[in-house]
């Protein structure tokens, strides 16, 4: 038998092997569809955090599914308003050695007044989180497309809308007046619209009125059989973003005619059997330069809706370019066929009687929200990636970088869907100028340097307060991702590419260090640790400090990327040398007299000991300078860390805890914030330390909504089944599963490791079966693995074998070949 049929059979039985696993899952049904890929929805939205998102990266829309006046929210990633904005002090760098001399003799106080008066932005930075009329902008709606029906009183029956996550299309249909009723969203990755289609069973069953609706700075047309919608966006005082929408139906059946309605034109079906609709929009927002153009963006819009668009080849079409993404990775669990008739809802409500699939769901709702919201080339998915129905948006809709974006793409490199990343780094380049400029007035430093906010217009400069806006390794923190998609990929030309940036932020980094003579380290100065206050024991309430635990690991990090990034392309060896002379000198993670890691230089108390920020654990998650098995002590500070700060928190705190547990290898508490995760919320308002949970769109609350959590939160629970952190990338299967019997058996494939590996694994009460390596570049694999297992070559051959205890094998792997785990 020659060597692809061998290789043929080995992995027939391997697939015989996972299909045989899935299908005796307690000899429950599979989660290949239904309870694991489909929201379900018994009413219509009565709120945003009910409706279904659909996206394509640009466009967005969010169907609400009612059945007399239907609101589709409309929304496009550009739409801004503000503009470019000075805020830097040109001459704050003169206040930076008053301000640092008193942080060297424990003036924090002092330090404080004089940063707050001097060292933040100038003019009114981000309005406090309120900037849609300032210069900062905020993100907004594009419009509402509201559909009134004209038959609003006949009774209504057999409700149901859904979200196929398989499919990316959002489906409400209805009885009504002896017709079925359809209406189907999605959105178009190929052609670039949006895309409804409206049918019924009954001939002459639609009649209704299409209305796009903008509160303000807009106004509304129609054009021969299209309603258009244009306008612009203030800058301030000026003007700004110019956008535009058209809408263009196409009927089967019946007439349409203009009509005014509210006060506005609308357009009238009256009698169709069916109503397909297109809408387009574009704005003068220019990428790469993240300007704008001035010009008109109605003829871009127009251009979207080309002729000849067929509804039926364009779905699917677009079904398979979806799948290309989301079929990469899949996770299957054991289905209680008892939630298939049941509403996300009264799913989440009843999460505590079997539903080991409504975790899978949430993770796989992670990853559809990432693809329908993040496309290269484009802007990064923003506080709430694509949807947004305020004008106002909270906290602006922007770029936190103290956590907040970065959260959003932990979980792009893991599940497979590393491409999607690409509007992160080009994002982080743009901002290189800007920051270059922030960091000359404010440290008269080299490099660049984003503080806690950023938005399309690059602002980089500090926010308005001491106690949030003066974190100063925001720029460098977005440049972990730049690392970290190295260390998946190996791709040396993405690594030229993007290494002046991390060259510069090591700079800024260097630059900025003083010596503490007092602590014998260089630190940062001045910073905080991220909206976190501590208490000296003067009695002194502050934010102010020198060498936060988070800006030196973060430190910490990007040196030591620096010096290999520069090793791997052979370059800047003079600037290489000083940053491992530095390297050494750098404040080091230091455990308290509770036995937890300090959050700042000194063990000062916690201004607030149950803050949603666990900044101090960044080492631990997304940095791997402490693990167990590497810095045990640190480990168990870590673990300290996190028992005083306890569960609770905002949505995406409670994401990042299940991070922090499953590196700790705690599966069972990351397990029980999961759980904590998915409890229902109801609250629309703000609540900052402990609310938390997830709306019935499985949209996460913050309160309010805030959409880091979900993607978080998928990233959290792919560290509980897979790891290749640490120094030497060992990969580590089912690191943090947890023992709860919903979790005993299961099955997930696709998931990627660092080093070029994608990885499959199958498991069975409680224990690994087989797993799967497929070599993508060809690189040595080090693989942790349990007693009595051993890799076994595609010719069937064993190539090591851990024997009779738990150890790291090693063994060199041929590029596109497969290996297995048994």
């Amino acid at each position: 038998m020659n060597k692809i049929a061998i290789t043929s059979l080995f992995f027939l039985g391997l697939l015989i092997s996972t299909t045989k696993s899935q299908s005796q899952m307690n000899g429950s049904a599979i989660a290949g569809n239904g309870s694991a890929n489909t929201l379900r929805f018994k009413q219509p939205a009565r709120y945003f955090t009910e409706s279904s998102p659909v996206g394509n990266g640009r466009m967005g829309i969010m169907q609400f599914g009612n059945p007399n006046r239907e609101r589709l929210v409309l929304n496009e990633i550009s739409m801004w308003s503000g503009g470019p904005q000075d805020a830097d002090r040109e001459n704050a760098h003169k206040f930076l050695k008053p301000i640092q001399e008193h942080l060297l003799a424990g003036r924090n106080k002092e330090a404080q007044d004089l940063l707050m008066k001097e060292f933040v932005a100038k003019g009114p930075g981000s309005g406090h989180g309120n900037g849609a009329n300032q210069k900062y902008g905020a993100y907004q709606i594009l419009a509402d497309l509201l559909i009134t029906w004209r038959d609003t009183t006949s009774a209504v029956t057999g409700y149901n809308r859904e979200l196929d996550l398989k499919t990316a299309v959002a489906r409400t249909r209805y009885n009504r007046d002896s017709a079925t009723i359809t209406e189907v969203c999605w959105a178009d990755f190929t052609n670039d619209i949006l895309w409804v289609r409206i049918h019924s069973s009954k001939p002459g069953g639609i009649n209704l009125a299409l209305d796009l609706f903008r509160k303000e700075n807009a106004s509304t047309s129609v054009s021969g059989n299209m309603l258009l919608l244009s306008g612009q966006l203030p800058s301030g005082k000026d003007k700004g973003l110019r956008f535009a929408t058209a809408l263009q139906p196409e009927i089967i059946g019946g007439s349409m005619r203009e009509d005014v309605l509210n006060g506005r034109p609308v357009i009238r079906v009256e009698n169709a059997n069916e109503l397909i609709i297109k809408i387009s929009a574009a704005t003068d927002y220019a990428y790469p330069k993240y300007a704008l153009t001035g010009f008109d963006p109605m003829p871009a819009a127009l251009a979207y809706l080309k002729a000849g668009l067929n509804y039926n080849t364009a779905l699917e079409k677009n079904i398979n370019v979806y799948a290309g993404y989301y079929l990469r990775n899949q996770w299957t669990m054991p289905e209680n066929p008892a939630v298939a008739t049941l509403s996300t809802q009264e799913r989440l409500e009843r999460y505590n009687q079997n539903d080991p699939t409504l975790p899978v769901l949430y993770y796989n709702f992670g990853r559809y929200l990432l693809i329908s919201s993040s496309r290269p080339g484009l802007l990064p998915a923003n506080l709430q990636g694509l949807w947004a129905e305020e004008y106002q948006t909270p906290w602006n809709g922007d770029y936190h970088l103290n956590i907040n974006i970065q959260m959003n793409y932990w979980l792009a490199e893991t599940t497979n869907l590393s491409d999607l990343a690409e509007p992160l780094f080009r994002f982080t380049r743009a901002l290189v100028p800007n920051g270059e400029k922030t960091a000359k007035a404010y440290y008269n430093a080299k490099g660049w340097a984003a503080h806690v906010i950023a938005n399309p217009w690059l602002y980089t400069s500090p926010g308005e307060g001491a106690e949030w806006g003066s974190t100063l390794t925001g720029g460098a923190w977005l440049c972990d991702h730049i690392w970290e998609h190295f260390r998946f990929t190996r791709d040396t030309a993405f690594l030229r590419t993007y290494y002046p940036v991390l060259k510069g932020s090591a700079q800024f980094l260097q630059s900025i260090l003083i010596e503490s003579p007092r602590h014998g380290y260089l630190v940062t100065a001045p910073s905080n640790s991220p909206e976190h206050a501590y208490i000296m024991p003067n009695g002194f309430r502050g934010n102010t400090a020198m060498g936060p635990t988070m800006d030196m690991q973060i430190t910490r990090e990007i040196f030591a990327a620096c010096i290999q990034a520069a090793g791997i392309l052979k370059t800047d060896e003079g600037f290489k040398k000083e940053l491992e002379l530095a390297l050494p000198r750098l404040a080091p993670n230091k455990i308290g007299a509770a036995g937890d890691l300090n959050e700042w230089l000194d063990d000062w108390k916690d201004g607030e000991p149950k803050h949603r920020h666990v900044s101090h654990l960044y080492g631990l998650h997304p940095y791997d300078e402490i693990t167990p098995w590497a810095t045990p002590d640190l480990a168990a500070a870590a673990r300290k860390t996190l028992e005083q700060r306890g569960d609770d928190g905002t949505g995406w705190s409670k994401a990042w805890k299940i991070a922090f547990w499953a590196r700790l290898g705690d599966g069972n508490h990351a397990y029980e914030l999961v759980r904590q995760l998915l409890k229902p919320a109801t609250s629309l308002g703000t609540n900052m330390s402990n609310g938390g949970g997830v709306y019935a769109n499985l949209f996460c609350a913050h309160p309010p909504f805030q959409i880091d959590g979900n993607f978080g939160g998928a990233a959290g629970m792919a560290e509980m089944l897979l790891q290749s952190h640490g120094e030497e990338g060992v990969i580590r299967l089912l690191p943090a599963l947890p023992t709860h019997s919903d979790w005993a058996t299961g099955v997930i494939t696709g998931l990627s490791a660092r080093n070029g590996f994608e990885v499959d694994i199958t498991w069975e009460k409680g224990r690994l079966i087989h797993a799967a390596l497929l070599s993508r570049l060809g690189n040595t694999c080090k693989i942790w693995l349990p007693k009595g297992k051993r890799i076994i070559s595609e010719n069937g051959t064993t190539i090591a074998s851990s024997q009779n205890q738990d150890r790291v094998l090693t063994f060199k792997t041929v590029k596109g070949r497969r290996y297995l785990v048994q």
